[in-house]
């Protein structure tokens, strides 16, 4: 059973989890509807986390008072209740200790995810877009919600990009692994002559900072252009100027976002998105600082690619930083990725 303290502070949670809903018994708290929302799924989350904690501290006193009657009484016959315990208690325990690699900043925010395809035409915009039905699907499992924020689809066939906003308990905290270069190794559907081919996208993760306060932008330092949106919404939103383009002149960040009716509502959703993005670029630079004065810095590279899927001439899905694989690549491309996040987590924890 882990201690009551660090990211797991039971009590501590508990303290947070009364002055929430302190918050929530206030009459004005609906008013700003936004923020109730926001105040009532952490209040939500924060109850499911310690009803868990406390069910597991309740089954582990039980088992220990049952092992300490059989062995007072020098009963054997209890046994066999003994294994079933220590085998509920095990199967329970691993479930949990999962929770407990969740030790990043952000790992309870939700995610910005973009989708970009690599060079290569039709192939990385298939590529691209087998990606993106991937997380759909991940997400499905987990009960996340997922809304697309802007989309640019292929000529022929896929997307040449796609930014979606994933928002769900430890959303972040599962999807950090998935930030970086994808590889697939594939015998083309579009190829006639059936030759192998190789084709990249670009995952991008960052956590949904909200409002960042901290974070200031000097509107001289923007670009703000709109067009006619051509994503989802119904034919008022491709009949107006409504998708919004906002770029950050001296990061060269661009952001679109097009899912919104206003224009207004698009441009507020696209720099709360160029907020976070500068926030993290900002703490990415103060963490390489660090690095180089503790003389261990490596640069990052876009060009490194995190994971392989090969499907022929065999099949498997390998990730290149914990070097975990598998052969179900069929699994893994329906969204089966738990193993691969958990074995991220307990790389990044042991660096």
């Amino acid at each position: 059973m882990p201690p009551h303290g660090g990211y797991f502070d039971v009590p501590k949670l508990k303290t947070e989890i009364k002055a929430l809903e302190y918050e929530m018994e206030g009459k004005d708290f609906w008013d700003d509807q936004e923020h109730a929302k926001k105040i009532s799924q952490r209040a939500s989350q924060l109850r499911e986390e310690t009803e868990k904690w406390d069910e597991m501290e309740e089954d582990v006193s039980v088992a220990l008072d049952l092992a300490e009657e059989a062995e007072a009484a020098g009963d054997n016959s209890l046994e066999d209740d003994l294994k079933k315990n220590y085998e509920k208690l095990n199967k329970k325990f691993n479930k949990f200790e999962f929770f407990l690699l969740f030790s990043g900043k952000y790992d309870r925010r939700d995610v910005i995810m973009a989708i970009h395809a690599g060079t290569g035409g039709t192939e990385a915009q298939d590529w691209a877009e087998m990606l993106l039905r991937m997380y759909l699907r991940f997400a499905e499992k987990m009960d996340f919600k997922v809304k697309i924020i802007s989309e640019s689809r292929g000529g022929e066939t896929g997307i040449k990009s796609v930014t979606l906003h994933i928002s769900g308990n430890y959303a972040y905290g599962y999807l950090r692994s998935e930030n970086g270069v994808h590889r697939l190794v594939r015998i083309s559907p579009f190829d006639a002559e059936k030759m192998r081919h190789t084709s990249f996208a670009l995952v991008e993760v960052i956590p949904d900072m909200g409002e960042v306060e901290e974070i200031k932008i000097d509107p001289k330092d923007l670009r703000i252009d709109t067009f006619l949106s051509g994503g989802h919404g119904g034919q008022s939103v491709q009949t107006t100027y409504s998708a919004v383009r906002i770029t950050h002149l001296p990061t060269k960040i661009v952001v679109t976002c097009q899912n919104e009716r206003s224009q207004t509502q698009n441009k507020e959703t696209a720099m709360k998105i160029l907020k976070s993005r500068l926030h993290v670029l900002e703490e990415a630079r103060h963490e390489e600082e660090k690095q180089k004065l503790r003389g261990d810095y490596t640069s990052a590279e876009w060009g490194n690619q995190i994971r392989s899927y090969v499907l022929h001439p065999y099949k498997m899905v390998k990730d290149h930083r914990t070097k975990y694989e598998t052969s179900d690549a069929e699994g893994v491309l329906d969204g089966e990725l738990i193993p691969f996040m958990e074995n991220y987590l307990r790389w990044k924890k042991s660096k």
